[in-house]
C-alpha cells in the first residue's frame, strides 16, 4: 500500500486557520503594522476608499490615539493568537456639538478574513461601544463602486439614507458616495 500524498502547504495552512477561533479585542500598537499591510493595498488598488493616501504605522497610531481621546475605539479581529486581519473604528460623523450622537465608522477586512463572520462581529463591537457612549446612529459612507460593502451593511441592518453622485474621485473617474445608517 502506497502512502498518501501529503497535503499541499496552502491546504494545511487553511485547515489550521479554519480551526482557530475568531478573536475580537481593542487594537494595540503591535497591531498597526498588520493593519497597514492589509489596508494599504486596498487604498492603492481599489475603489473601496476614495483616499489615495496610504497609512503609515505612525498615522495609524495617531488615529488610534485621537479616537480614544474622543471616547471612541478601534477593534481588531484575528484568528486565534495571530495578527490583526481586520479592524473597525468610529469617530464623530461631523465636527460640532450637534453631531455628538452620530458616528461614522470604518471597517476593513483582509481578504483572508472575509466571509468568516468577522465583519458582523466587528460592526457589533463598534455599535455596542458607540451606543454605550451615547451615540444614536452609526453612519457608513461607502463607495458606490463597492457593491459588496453596500450589501454587507444592508445585511448588518443599515438602511440606505442617501446617495451623493460624483462625490469621490479616484483612478481618473468620479464615484458616487452611498450613505447608510444604523439606528442604535
Amino acid at each position: 500500500m502506497m502512502p498518501a500524498d501529503p497535503l499541499p502547504a496552502e491546504c494545511v495552512a487553511n485547515s489550521v486557520a479554519d480551526s482557530l477561533p475568531l478573536v475580537l479585542r481593542p487594537a494595540e500598537p503591535r497591531d498597526l503594522p498588520a493593519i497597514a499591510a492589509f489596508w494599504n493595498p486596498m487604498i492603492r488598488d481599489t475603489a473601496v476608499t476614495f483616499s489615495a493616501d496610504e497609512r503609515s504605522v505612525e498615522a495609524l497610531a495617531a488615529m488610534l490615539d485621537a479616537r480614544r481621546a474622543a471616547g471612541c475605539e478601534m477593534f481588531v479581529a484575528a484568528l486565534g493568537p495571530g495578527p490583526a486581519m481586520g479592524f473597525a473604528t468610529y469617530a464623530p460623523f461631523r465636527p460640532g456639538s450637534g453631531y455628538l450622537r452620530t458616528m461614522e465608522h470604518t471597517i476593513i477586512l483582509s481578504p483572508a478574513l472575509q466571509g468568516r463572520g468577522a465583519g458582523r462581529a466587528l460592526i457589533a463591537a463598534v455599535a455596542d461601544h458607540a451606543r454605550a457612549g451615547g451615540a444614536l446612529s452609526l453612519i457608513a459612507a461607502v463607495s458606490g463602486e463597492n457593491a459588496a460593502g453596500i450589501a454587507f451593511h444592508r445585511a448588518a441592518g443599515f438602511a440606505e439614507v442617501g446617495r451623493i453622485p460624483a462625490a469621490g474621485w479616484k483612478f481618473g473617474r468620479s464615484m458616487d458616495l452611498v450613505l447608510l445608517q444604523l439606528r442604535l
